[in-house]
């Protein structure tokens, strides 16, 4: 993992837990998540059903709700991987979007409010919506003008999480004069995942299920589904050792002894994830500290675990 920093020195035992890419297949799938392409119309909630009746699993949940008409990337969490696609509702996204204005505006005075709406913006959520409807802060890491023609506008928009593209769209709108809508949209990223990176249609999904069954052929099961660990992606890291492991699937704080290695940059009360020598998601906590104190600490409570992804007994209880 890149801008780790190492704390002290520590092996895996290789009988205990597995690098996530060789899982066996029912554990992988149990412990996947797919980038799944959604189609316009039906709910992401429908989406989930759908996933379930595909891969006969017992629980799916997706990553950041998208609404029936917006299609693109729709991160599907299976069986286990229900509780790590939460952490995605954090992570940055992607979109392109084909915005409508109300009336012609010279193309050089679009361009002048997109920069003005780029970095730290303020939002009021949309009255349909899942939050409370105040006024907040939302940071635009970039917005890129595709096209322009006449008044319809393409454009790329990188946001932070709980962004409301239509209510940005609006809101050019207003300065505009015009008014503005948002005609299309389409999300191209959440997190790691993105167009680029494994992305599945529902029909991919099923055909590769089929091969499974059929032809007991899990490789194209394999490209569709990833391990839920790249949930984490965005997010700053601590490596453990193995004898910390069961002790945090317990619902233990991590102490310093049990560090191995992190990430450089965590600021104290930091969401950051904990992984195991080999890779695997054990569980999210939040940082008491910054990285320079953990690094120089030799004991006391570093992480406030806060949700547990893995199951007690993979690793051995060396902990009482």
């Amino acid at each position: 993992m890149k801008d780790m920093v190492i704390k002290s020195k520590s092996e895996t035992n290789p009988l205990y837990g597995s690098i996530p890419e060789d899982r066996p297949i029912k554990e992988y799938i149990s412990k996947g998540i797919i980038n799944l392409d959604k189609p316009s119309g039906p709910t992401s909630h429908e989406i989930d059903s759908w996933v379930k009746r595909i891969l006969n699993c017992e629980k799916s949940g997706h990553g950041g709700t998208l609404d029936p008409k917006v299609t693109g990337v729709l991160p599907i969490g299976i069986d286990n991987a229900t509780k790590s696609i939460q952490l995605l509702l954090t992570a940055p996204k992607e979109y392109v979007c084909l915005m409508r204005l109300h009336d012609d505006v010279p193309e050089g005075k679009i361009r002048k409010v997109f920069k003005e709406f780029t970095g730290k913006i303020f939002q009021t959520p949309p009255v349909k919506s899942a939050v409370k409807r105040e006024l907040r802060a939302r940071e635009i890491y970039y917005s890129t003008i595709y096209e322009i023609e006449g008044r319809d506008v393409l454009f790329k928009i990188g946001c932070e999480a709980g962004t409301y593209v239509r209510t940005y769209c609006h809101n050019i709108g207003e300065v505009l004069a015009v008014g503005a809508h948002m005609a299309e949209l389409r999300r191209t990223r959440v997190g790691s995942f993105s167009e680029k990176s494994n992305l599945s249609t529902l029909q991919d999904l099923t055909d590769s299920y089929h091969f499974y069954l059929e032809d007991n052929d899990e490789s194209f099961l394999r490209d569709c589904i990833v391990p839920m660990e790249r949930a984490a992606d965005h997010l700053p890291k601590i490596i453990i050792r193995d004898s910390a492991v069961d002790a945090i699937c317990h619902g233990a704080d991590l102490a310093a002894g049990g560090i191995v290695s992190l990430s450089e940059n965590i600021k104290k009360n930091d969401l950051i994830t904990i992984f195991t020598l080999k890779g695997e998601l054990v569980a999210s906590g939040i940082s008491l500290f910054d990285s320079e104190d953990i690094l120089s600490a030799d004991s006391g409570i570093m992480i406030n675990t806060n949700r547990v992804f893995m199951a007690t007994g993979i690793y051995p209880m060396l902990w009482k």
